[in-house]
């Protein structure tokens, strides 16, 4: 059997419409709207395979999801296939695109989504010809929203965890990511995929819901003391190779053989961010490159670090990100710009 190269992505797929706002109003008050909207695509499939289009234009890379047979589906299609190396032949449309209402808030620089789930919501694994994936890795994102996917199954627990064991058995290696919500749906939901897992790339406040290990204090603070605490509990709860936390603060992990490693981040320049709208799919794209060419974990949070960074620098999702030797070099004299 030929060796597998490349990543493949699947899951959401949107259309993001974002829109600068003053702040984000209270219930019942009213919020100006600053400046026309930007439309761009979106979710993990879109972010994580651009970023990593822009990071390797060699690598191999593949799309699958669900968009609607209609202009917003056909939108996402035009942007993905302006990078030569991204496959789209995987990818069904049927019904309406997903889409999300982003509000910006220019004081804060935070994001607030409103999400229409569309045909993501009935993406499953029918969908997959698994005679066309020959790539590496297979990264799913967002669990906690993809219907179909997150729907319970009696043998593996979520259908999610059904479509990473047969991943695994047709020899792929499986990566999730998930979506920061609020509710109790995390420890439903989560747990089934992770015993499936070989790289668990998510933030600080997902990790903190799956595992019920406080990662920020009352007053925002990151708990870094305790990152080694969760990310164990991911790793007992079924990761098998990497277990990764990123937060504004910086990359944390356990490799494959339990051991810690974190790259903290730096003081950026004043004016530099722009927007924060795909930094964690930034910093997972670095991470899953890293991983596809048999690096490790401390120089897979250094390339997820600086993915992240570079990200920041528009107000796109990933506009900024250019070839892996840029973003490290920028992230560099960032750095070194670096008041301290």
């Amino acid at each position: 059997m030929p060796e597998r190269k490349g990543i493949c992505i699947a899951g959401n797929m949107i259309v993001d419409f974002q829109y600068p706002v003053t702040c984000m109003p209270k219930i019942g008050e009213l919020a100006t709207i600053t400046g026309s909207p930007i439309k761009s695509i979106g979710g993990a499939v879109c972010n994580v395979l651009v970023d990593l289009a822009k990071l390797d234009p060699k690598i191999k890379l593949r799309a699958l999801g669900r968009i609607g047979d209609d202009s917003n589906g056909e939108y996402i299609l035009e942007k993905l296939s302006e990078h030569d190396n991204i496959s789209l032949n995987s990818v069904k449309k049927e019904g309406s695109t997903s889409f999300t209402f982003v509000m910006n808030d220019e004081a804060t620089l935070q994001r607030t989504f409103f999400q229409y789930r569309g045909a993501n919501a009935q993406f499953c694994q029918e969908d997959i010809d698994w005679n066309q994936v020959k790539e590496r890795i297979l990264h799913v994102g967002y669990i906690l929203l993809l219907d179909t996917l997150d729907e319970e199954d009696y043998v593996f627990g979520t259908k999610m965890a059904r479509l990473l064991n047969t991943a695994k058995e047709k020899g792929m290696s499986t990566s999730i990511d998930v979506v920061s919500e609020t509710g109790d749906r995390f420890k439903r939901l989560v747990p089934p995929a992770l015993r499936y897992t070989d790289y668990c790339i998510i933030n600080e406040i997902e990790a903190e819901a799956v595992t019920d290990i406080p990662l920020r204090s009352s007053d925002r603070r990151l708990l870094v003391h305790n990152m080694h605490l969760a990310l164990t509990k991911l790793k007992d709860m079924g990761v098998s190779t990497w277990a990764v936390i990123h937060a504004p603060e910086g990359g944390f992990g356990l490799d494959e053989h339990d051991r810690y490693v974190q790259e903290l981040s730096f003081e950026l320049p004043k004016g530099y961010v722009k927007g924060k709208v795909g930094a964690g799919d930034a910093f997972c794209a670095g991470v899953l490159l890293a991983a596809h060419n048999n690096l490790d974990l401390a120089q897979a949070l250094h390339y997820g670090n600086a993915s992240g960074v570079c990200s920041l620098g528009q107000t796109g999702a990933t506009e900024n990100l250019r070839p892996l030797h840029e973003v490290i070099e920028l992230y560099s004299q960032l750095e070194k710009s670096n008041p301290q």
